[in-house]
């Protein structure tokens, strides 16, 4: 009798290297994620999203349409838990875990569309589009869209920058997701000659391109980055009054905050008087720099008054302004020291779940504290935000609206020589966030060549040159005022000519790259069922 011996056992090992291979993708898109995060400020290693990107694509390329998705919400996760964090500050860990699990769905259907195309010849460029479709979707909805985290947002030290003032925040992302997933093209192609011995020309080609062809255009649109004065200077104040320590009742707390402003104003008036400073044209306040609105509190609006004839010069006041019937309105009031309030402005594209509560009563079932925090929303201005002051005209985007293409665009396009984006990050606390909302700042200054001015309540107020450099900075929680002589420009980049187009055109394109596939898909199902 034969006796047949069993065949050995599997090392023990195998298990366990099974089980890695399996968690190397979603490992890797997690890490990508991380890595994303990692290049936007404080930190200046913007040339992390290369790296991060590249793995993005290792960990998509070739994959059927259900795992990108689930691979992208993961990179998503990986990515915008910790960009966000600082959303949680106020209200605790609930609405932070919730926006970023809602936001994250955005990047996961992006996954879907890159595995998607990652088959088609040149695919780096196709699967760089769906990136920036992703971003111009996830920039509209839900309730007028969170385009917080958008890749040209991380790139404000970058090499890219230039970029911006050819075609916005969409050519800057575009160029620099076209450049991570070239990278890992490259890296794939050279490991393919090396197995094989055979050197596809034509694909290493295509794929050094995608790597070069986006730095090269990022150096010839140089030249259009210039912080000359080409309609002059103008000298301006930014003044951060500071919010006091916590503890304070609610109302004692919006008071402080307008006597900080004002007590700051007058020093500043005081230095001038004794030529520690120069005068200023006219003196910039942040957003909520009054929470007490002046148009209905004479106390307010007399000492808002002092500042104001102090320094002898307009003074572009944050207010929230707050009639008996409707909704509240964020306003910028341009306070004269001679007329006092004349001119306003109201923020256009206020915050959800911030300024205004959707689904408020399902929201009240859910967490009725919190909708008892906002019990009256905010109504949204109707028209661009551009004051006369002193001769010059000064564009407003008020702290939100930065995030927002559209939002400062129109500013220039009405007129703007010169931008204000008046913020109150103090909710946030000493948080990433107002580093985050400043490279916005820096990001739309070289977008619209045009100096930007960022006066906050306490977070980092600055002066941005046309070039993006920040020429003086706040610390945060500090009093202060930052006097500066600016330039003034008037030009438009191609980028303001251009507005929603190169956005347009490149969502066009990821667009066609997924109707390629689709169609393909279509046909070879005709052709099986044919055969």
């Amino acid at each position: 009798m034969t006796t047949v011996e069993p065949p050995p056992p599997a090392p023990a090992s195998s298990g366990g290297q099974r089980l890695l291979r399996r968690l190397a993708r979603p490992g890797a898109a997690v890490v990508s994620g991380v890595l994303l995060y990692v290049s936007f400020p404080p930190r200046t290693l913007w040339w992390l999203a290369l790296p991060g990107f590249a793995l993005l694509a290792w960990s998509l390329h070739g994959r059927r349409a259900r795992a990108g998705f689930g691979l992208g919400y993961l990179a998503g996760l990986g990515f915008l838990l910790p960009l966000l964090f600082w959303t949680g500050a106020e209200v605790g860990p609930g609405p932070w875990l919730g926006l970023v699990a809602i936001e994250a769905l955005f990047i996961g259907f992006t996954g879907l569309g890159i595995a998607v195309v990652s088959r088609l010849p040149l695919w780096p460029v196709w699967a760089a589009a769906v990136w920036i479709l992703g971003e111009a979707v996830r920039a509209r909805v839900p309730f007028g869209g969170f385009p917080w985290g958008k890749i040209a947002f991380g790139q404000a030290d970058s090499v890219f920058l230039p970029l911006a003032a050819l075609g916005g925040t969409p050519v800057l992302g575009f160029a620099v997701v076209l450049c991570g997933f070239g990278l890992y093209e490259a890296l794939r192609q050279t490991l393919a000659y090396r197995r094989t011995g055979t050197l596809p020309r034509r694909a290493m080609a295509a794929a050094a391109a995608t790597v070069f062809v986006p730095l090269a255009v990022a150096f010839a649109a140089l030249p259009l980055v210039d912080d000359s004065a080409e309609d002059g200077t103008a000298t301006v104040a930014a003044v951060q009054g500071n919010v006091p320590r916590a503890g304070l009742e609610f109302n004692a707390q919006r008071r402080a905050v307008l006597d900080n402003h004002v007590r700051r104003t007058l020093q500043l008036a005081a230095d001038v008087k004794a030529g520690k400073v120069a005068r200023p044209d006219f003196v910039l306040w942040p957003e909520n720099s009054s929470d007490i609105d002046p148009y209905r509190n004479a106390d307010a609006r007399d000492i808002i008054d002092q500042a104001a004839r102090a320094i002898g010069v307009p003074i572009s006041v944050g207010a929230v302004v707050t009639p008996d019937t409707g909704p509240l309105r964020n306003t910028q009031i341009l306070w004269d020291p001679e007329r006092g309030p004349t001119d306003t402005y109201d923020k256009r594209q206020i915050q959800p779940f911030g300024e205004f509560l959707p689904m408020r009563p399902l929201v009240r079932m859910i967490s009725p504290g919190y909708a008892d925090m906002v019990r009256r929303d905010f109504g949204r201005g109707t028209k661009p935000g551009v004051f006369d002051l002193a001769g010059t005209e000064v564009g407003l985007a008020t702290c939100y609206e930065a995030a927002f293409d559209w939002a400062v665009r129109d500013t220039v396009t009405h007129g703007a020589q010169l931008i204000s984006v008046p913020s109150n990050n103090a909710t946030f606390d000493r948080s990433e966030m107002t580093y985050q909302q400043l490279a916005m700042s820096r990001v739309r200054a070289v977008e619209h060549s045009r100096t930007v001015i960022v006066p906050v309540t306490s977070g980092v107020s600055a002066i941005i040159q046309p070039d993006g450099t920040i020429t003086q900075q706040t610390g945060m929680f500090t009093p202060d005022a930052l006097v500066a002589e600016v330039p003034l420009r008037s030009s438009l980049t191609p980028a303001t000519r251009l507005g929603t187009l190169p956005e347009g055109v490149l969502a066009a394109v990821a667009v066609a790259g997924l109707g390629w596939v689709a169609v393909h898909s279509v046909r070879n199902r005709r052709r099986s069922a044919g055969g």
